[in-house]
This record gives C-alpha cells, structure tokens and sequence, in this order.
C-alpha cells in the first residue's frame, strides 16, 4: 500500500514537513509505502477553466500537477498538508489541488485522504474544512484523529514543542493506515459500492 503525501509549504524543514514526516514514521511502521512531495515553491498556476482535460484526460499545463496526478492513481491514500496563511490553505496548495482532482478523471472511491494543516496560532480549523471538501466530493473516506488535524508552531522547528499536535499526527497516520487495511480487506470481500450514472443539475 502507498500513501501520496503533498506538502504545501515553500519552506522544505518548515514546520508543515514536521508534521508530515511525524504521519511518515507511523505509516512506515504500519507496512506503508510513502512518498512527500513538496509543492510550496512551485510555479503553479491556477484553473482557467479550458476543458481540455475533458478530452485529453491530463491537464493543459504540463507541470507538477499532472506528475501527481500519476503518483495519486498509484497510491491508496492522500495526505495534503498546508500551512496558514491567511485563515485557509495557501495559494499554492489550492491552486495544485483544483487542477488535480478537476483534471484526473480515474476513480478515486475508497482512496484514503487526510488533511493538515499548520499554523502559528488561528486559521487551522478553516483550512482543515477547506480540504477535507477535495475528497469528500470525489468518494474519498477521511481518516480522522483525536483532536482537527493541525499543528502549531511560527518559526522553523517550533512544531516539535507542539507535543498534543504531534500525538494527533501519530493517531491521524494509525487510524489512516488502519482504514486503507479495512478497506482493502472490503474490497476483497465485497467490492466497491455499486455506483449510478451521474446526475448533473443547475437552477438556470
């Protein structure tokens, strides 16, 4: 099993990879393949909406959005970290994850997500609702934890004096690790859902 894990954060030892790499060493124990990916200094650009990903499966900017698309089909879970700016995940972040699920179109019921978010005092409980919504429209279940998944800490390596954020992220990486199992075990023994031809509606 694999888990893509997607670090928002510009900063490559900031405390948003503290809190991933503290998921890591659990995942690794748990028998999990993982892999970070730090999309913070990228040069990503928004949506503009051309549709060409509805013909072409992949999106029309050919950058790091459609590498993880790649990675994200082959992975049984997604972890998305970002840290706060201001009150929601950064631009970047937002920005690589609009393109990512809008333009893959493989399925990704029962993939495994997860959400973090870091910040040095307010903001985390709204980022960590903004991304928890990328999986539950695409029939991602959510590992949650003991407390909303966030860590706190402003300047680098503060993180590690946040011994309740960090505990969260250990029973986030357990709990996650034991849903992906279950479900394999599910899969095994009775499928995915049954799934219905997609209704789409406006009120125009």
């Amino acid at each position: 099993m694999k888990v893509l894990m997607i670090n928002g954060s510009p900063r490559k030892e900031g405390n948003t990879s503290i809190a991933l790499k503290e998921m890591e060493k659990i995942l690794i124990q748990e028998g999990i393949e993982t892999e970070i990916v730090q999309i913070g200094s990228k040069d990503i650009r928004g949506c503009v909406a051309c549709g060409f990903c509805k013909d072409k499966g992949r999106c029309v900017f050919n950058d790091e959005v459609n590498q993880l698309a790649l990675k994200l089909q082959e992975s049984d879970g997604l972890v998305v970290a970002s840290p706060v700016y201001y009150s929601s995940a950064n631009a970047t972040l937002t920005a690589c994850l609009d393109r990512l699920f809008y333009s893959t179109s493989f399925d990704k019921t029962m993939k495994v997500g997860a959400s973090i978010a870091v910040a040095r005092r307010g903001g985390c409980s709204a980022t960590f609702d903004q991304l928890n919504k990328y999986f539950t429209i695409t029939g991602m279940p959510v590992a949650s934890s003991q407390y909303w998944n966030s860590v706190h800490g402003r300047n680098q390596g503060e993180a590690l004096q946040d011994e309740e954020g960090l505990q969260t992220m250990r029973v986030l990486a357990r709990n996650m690790a034991f849903l992906m199992k279950s479900i394999a075990l599910g899969k095994e023994k009775y499928g995915l859902p049954e799934t219905e031809k997609r209704v789409f509606t406006h009120f125009i």
